[in-house]
């Protein structure tokens, strides 16, 4: 009961914390708001009408939302980059920062599902996700594994962080021998989720422009870069905005973090295109569709060709260690490369899949407004969700929420 109340207590105080705050604060949840709105209303159009007023077809039936799936499912398992250090290596340079990137991995986790909900029409008929209720087809399928895998791993980065925080919240320590052990599950589960969503594509035989043994660790090369370019533009964001105090030497570790794996994804990019475009034969005409065109079908060259000098150019000045230190270069740097690979793990990898198909035919995609304002509305929810999480962490963190027991008067001395 005393749990309950405590747990009662938090929730109220967190709700009152949300609600308030800077003008700033209240305009950019606003902001987020009307997106979200936006995206409901398209969303709406799309539940009405199906799947036809989006760009896919039986042609290409995965685009815009499985690219963003694919991409999200990164940013939440480089929290695991964080996680490691903090609790299993004890390194207290990232104590500040692992809070913040699991209420990420949080907030990418559920943009995922919700990205899953809108590619499959609707959430009508999400029971057949369900185990004992519809067609699961677990274990051979390895939709049904990618399901157990982000789910079982959304639940690790709510749990942990939560007992922390339940704890600071009554004022007192988290017991390490109850949250360690869940940290290092969640460092093997992170490359779990991702190496189950590369699999779920190497395995579509008639699919050859993934049926390559280099997408796993390619997966976790661009998740490494992308996610904690991703939480460095955070922290820098909450250092301006909040006095939580992030140290410059906490975002110089984990700078050092996307280095070398912007640099492990590079390496991986060129060994990917030594591949295809040295001896190519008809299984590189997907490759060739992605960067040249194909029969005069050129819809995906300007994504391809922005992405990867944009790719090349954030890890060039990553590497340089002078620009690095430069922290309006480095903030400069993690965004272009947050670009760059939410490019190329999106449409660069998800759409040539599908061209040409099985038959030869090329049958191009494009995103309709429909899609993209889902998309749109989707990427807000998560943003609202993370600010919500972040503002309440930072509360706990800073002592401005704390449980607060009420006293009991006796009354006979009074």
């Amino acid at each position: 009961m005393k749990r309950l109340k405590v747990f009662g207590s938090l929730v109220r105080d967190s709700l009152d914390h949300i609600t308030h705050g800077s003008r700033k604060y209240h305009i950019w949840m606003a902001f987020l708001t009307f997106v979200m709105l936006i995206g409901m209303y398209c969303y709406s159009i799309q539940i009405e009408e199906g799947l036809s007023v989006t760009g896919m077809t039986d042609r290409v039936s995965w685009g815009l939302y499985i690219s963003n799936f694919t991409f999200l499912v990164g940013v939440a398992a480089a929290a695991v980059m964080l996680v490691m250090p903090t609790y299993v290596l004890h390194d207290i340079d990232f104590k500040q920062a692992v809070l913040i990137g699991e209420g990420l991995a949080v907030a990418a986790l559920l943009m995922c599902l919700a990205f899953v909900i809108a590619d499959m029409g609707g959430p009508s008929v999400l029971w057949h996700m369900i185990p004992g209720i519809g067609v699961f087809n677990f274990p051979s399928s390895m939709l049904a594994w990618d399901v157990i895998v982000l789910n079982g791993y959304l639940f690790i980065n709510i749990s942990i962080p939560f007992y922390i925080l339940f704890r600071h919240y009554q004022g007192k320590d988290a017991n390490p021998k109850v949250y360690i052990p869940g940290a290092i599950l969640s460092v093997l589960w992170a490359v779990g989720i991702h190496l189950v969503t590369a699999f779920l594509y190497e395995g579509l035989q008639a699919r050859p422009f993934w049926n390559n043994a280099l997408l796993g660790p390619r997966f976790l090369a661009s998740a490494f870069a992308a996610g904690p370019a991703l939480i460095i533009l955070v922290l820098a964001i909450i250092r301006v905005h909040t006095p939580f105090k992030i140290e410059d030497k906490t975002i110089k570790k984990i700078a050092m973090i996307v280095v070398v794996a912007a640099q492990i994804n590079i390496i991986m990019l060129v060994s990917e295109l030594f591949k295809e475009f040295y001896a190519p034969t008809h299984h590189s005409e997907s490759a060739y569709y992605l960067f040249f065109g194909l029969e005069g079908k050129t819809a995906l060259l300007p994504w391809i060709w922005t992405a990867i000098p944009l790719n090349v150019l954030a890890t060039v000045l990553l590497t340089i260690n002078k620009l690095r230190n430069n922290p309006k270069v480095l903030y400069f740097s993690c965004f272009l490369l947050f670009v760059a690979i939410w490019i190329e793990k999106g449409f660069g990898l998800i759409v040539p899949g599908f061209i040409p198909g099985p038959y030869g035919k090329i049958a191009e995609y494009t995103p309709t407004g429909i899609e993209i304002g889902v998309t749109l509305g989707i990427w807000a929810m998560g943003a609202f969700i993370f600010t919500m999480l972040a503002k309440t962490a930072i509360g706990i963190e800073l002592g401005k929420l704390r449980y607060k027991k009420k006293k009991v008067v006796d009354t006979e001395s009074a």
